[in-house]
């Protein structure tokens, strides 16, 4: 061994004279080609030393999974009544304020009218006074056909009708006519005096509509209140091929007292099956960020709208509570929760792959990975529900990391990343990148 190392020594010796003897090019060439070999040489060790995968993984345990649909849409008005008139001219007076609470028919502003909407009044009231008459007088005439009735049954009894009456009998026929043609008369006039009060009813909402003093349509918390005194109002025209008439213009709205923030919003074909009435909600609204609220499902409309070849079906969410000032028409974002699942033998949904209809996923086993088939259930964005192929405490892969040095990319001492040839005179090295 010794002799080796001596050989060995004087060797070296020899090849660092032969060495420093050359020119100082052919010693700079010389130093870069080693360089170049030796870099080149570690990095295919290192390369073929780190090529075994890593994978990316997860524990499947117990839990609870909660399944849930998303819409949108906008708030709506529940249990409120807009404020309307068909009167136009300028506000004199306002005898509310927005808050105030208010009796249905209790008068909220006056109106010093135009002489338009003076004119329809006058027609309107003139209508109003006639309803009213004719009304009294089917009434009256009811009086008159109930005594009739009495009379012609009293007859009936008293005469022809007896208990063992002969049919034949012109006189018994005649008395039996006369009876039921009263009841028939008597009978008819409720029909009359049914549709006399139902004119009425119009005839007044008419006359309450071009009136100058505006009232509150039922009972609540006034909303909304657009009507300062010296406001102008102006009503449009509405022309038919017969008559012109009034649109009602809305100036405020009554809200019924406790009533309900409620949100209209539209559900898909695929969400609405899986929808029902009573479901929890979430919602958030832009207006307030960062805020969350609570409420329920209170409708469904399952006969669906069908919108450019879209059929949505339209749902009502009533808030369990919300500001005063969330307002109609503001956009709003909900999740319904659909079914929540306590106890359930949960994994990343990204560990789960089907194929062929077929569930699996991947188990690692110490240094080993198994596929496994298993049986899914309810599944969410993020988790899904293994009913049987796995135990509490598998270690599934949600997904690998590729260390493959193939194609590696690597910095080199001289700028480049990956050598693919080199070579040259006149002490020059060529080195491509890729």
């Amino acid at each position: 061994m010794k002799l080796f190392l001596k050989n060995l020594l004087e060797k070296v010796k020899f090849v660092w004279k032969k060495f420093l003897s050359l020119s100082k090019a052919k010693k700079a060439v010389i130093i870069i080609i080693l360089a170049v070999f030796g870099f080149f040489g570690y990095q295919q060790i290192i390369g073929k030393s780190s090529t075994a995968p890593q994978y990316q993984t997860s524990q499947a345990e117990k839990g609870t999974l909660v399944s849930s649909v998303s819409a949108s849409g906008t708030v709506s008005s529940a249990g409120s009544a807009d404020i309307t008139t068909q009167a136009s001219g300028v506000v004199s007076e306002v005898y509310v304020k927005t808050g105030d609470y208010v009796y249905a028919g209790q008068n909220v502003a006056s109106i010093t009218l135009d002489q338009t909407s003076a004119q329809k009044q006058a027609a309107a009231y003139a209508t109003y006074l006639s309803v009213v008459s004719n009304l009294n007088a089917v009434k009256s005439k009811m009086n008159s056909l109930q005594s009739a009735l009495f009379k012609a049954n009293q007859a009936f009894v008293n005469g022809k009708g007896t208990i063992d009456p002969d049919t034949d009998d012109p006189v018994y026929i005649e008395q039996r006519a006369d009876w039921l043609q009263a009841e028939a008369d008597y009978n008819n006039q409720s029909g009359v005096i049914t549709a006399a009060q139902a004119s009425l009813n119009s005839a007044s909402l008419t006359l309450s509509q071009t009136s100058s003093i505006i009232t509150a349509p039922i009972s609540g918390i006034v909303t909304n209140l657009a009507l300062t005194p010296g406001l102008s109002i102006e009503t449009s025209q509405a022309d038919s091929s017969s008559s012109t008439t009034s649109n009602s213009q809305t100036v405020g709205s009554v809200e019924l007292e406790g009533a309900k923030t409620q949100a209209s919003v539209n559900l898909t074909e695929i969400d609405v099956t899986k929808v029902k009435v009573g479901q929890k909600v979430t919602l958030t609204l832009d207006a307030f960020e960062g805020k969350t609220f609570t409420g329920k499902v209170s409708s469904i409309d399952t006969n669906g709208s069908v919108s450019s070849g879209v059929t949505t079906y339209p749902a009502v969410i009533t808030f369990d509570s919300a500001p005063d000032n969330v307002y109609p028409n503001m956009a709003v974002s909900v999740t319904i929760i659909t079914n929540v699942k306590n106890d359930a033998l949960l994994v990343p949904t990204g560990a789960v792959q089907t194929s062929n209809g077929v569930s699996y996923v991947r188990v690692q086993k110490g240094k080993q990975i198994e596929q496994v088939e298993v049986e899914v259930g309810e599944s969410n964005d993020t988790q899904t529900e293994i009913i049987s192929g796995l135990s509490e405490g598998d270690t599934v892969v949600t997904g690998s990391i590729s260390t493959s040095t193939s194609t590696n990319s690597t910095t080199s001492p001289f700028g480049g990343t990956g050598f693919r040839s080199f070579g040259g005179g006149g002490g020059q090295i060529r080195v491509e990148t890729h």
